[in-house]
């Protein structure tokens, strides 16, 4: 009899609506304001802040607090632009905070 395991998901750390798939995972490899955080290619189930533009440890970009949809925690936030070549690649991604997401279905 096989098991049927479904995709590994990423949940609020607040109320534990799914939020982003592992398997969207770019890198693991970048800061938040609290810790490790997580670059992800796609999100769901979340609502984007305002843009506005902040100085990170990369240069200046243009990014937007994201929420949970639910409870409205924030999650970490979308980068909307950035103003140096290397750094284009985030635009459009999104950095969850690994202290403000849990793992599901792993």
């Amino acid at each position: 009899m096989a098991d049927l395991v479904g995709p590994r998901v990423y949940s609020c750390c607040h109320c534990r609506n799914h939020v982003c798939l592992h398997d969207d995972i770019i890198s693991k490899a970048f800061q938040g304001r609290n810790g490790r955080a997580f670059l992800f290619s796609h999100a769901m189930n979340i609502a984007v802040g305002p843009k506005e533009d902040r100085h990170l440890m990369t240069g200046l970009h243009t990014v937007a607090d994201i929420y949970c949809r639910d409870c409205r925690e924030v999650l970490g936030w979308k980068y909307e632009r950035a103003y140096e070549e290397s750094q284009r690649y985030k635009e459009g991604k999104f950095i969850f905070e690994k202290a403000k997401i849990v793992k599901e279905n792993w």
